[in-house]
């Protein structure tokens, strides 16, 4: 699927959606506007704090907006710096519920629902950003970028790890 390469000012906006989840629709908003229109880093940090169920997959789907971000730059090939990212749009949509049923006394049934949720979150570049953009090399730079960055190698090295240690049980050795 090739894309087409962005204009040098536009600004660039990722978006990504979590279907399904098993949160109420109501719960999981208190949280999501805790984080409407926050920088990027600054929403991770929010969400990271807070004390509800909910912020971890929004925490998950907002890591995701971010990486379909850097993604969008480095297929257009130009650079992005990651703390000029915000929250730019944010919703928790109502899901399909399931309905249950629970055995009460003398015969009878009391229903009750499951409730599920639909979470978009999308994370756009600043427009002065975007403006510098062009002139800067065409890499991924700031601390939330370099965090990633940083997340990314430890998986690689531990990967890396768990490779040898198979190839030495297939070898009959030692760990």
């Amino acid at each position: 699927m090739a894309t087409e390469p962005l204009p040098i000012s536009q600004p660039l906006e990722g978006v990504a959606i979590a279907r399904f989840v098993r949160h109420s629709p109501q719960k999981a908003r208190l949280v999501i506007d805790l984080i409407r229109g926050e920088g990027a880093g600054q929403a991770l940090t929010v969400l990271g704090g807070a004390r509800k169920r909910a912020a971890r997959d929004i925490a998950k789907v907002l890591r995701s907006a971010i990486a379909n971000v850097q993604r969008k730059a480095e297929d257009a090939g130009s650079s992005l710096d990651v703390d000029h990212l915000y929250v730019s749009r944010c919703a928790v949509n109502a899901g399909p519920v399931m309905k249950r049923f629970r055995g009460a006394p003398f015969g009878r049934a009391h229903g009750y629902v499951h409730r599920t949720c639909h979470i978009v979150v999308a994370v756009a570049e600043r427009a002065r950003a975007a403006a510098q953009r062009a002139e800067a090399p065409t890499t991924v730079r700031g601390r939330v970028g370099k965090a990633l960055d940083t997340a990314r190698r430890q998986q690689e090295v531990q990967a890396k790890r768990r490779q040898k240690v198979e190839k030495r049980l297939k070898k009959g050795g030692k760990k």
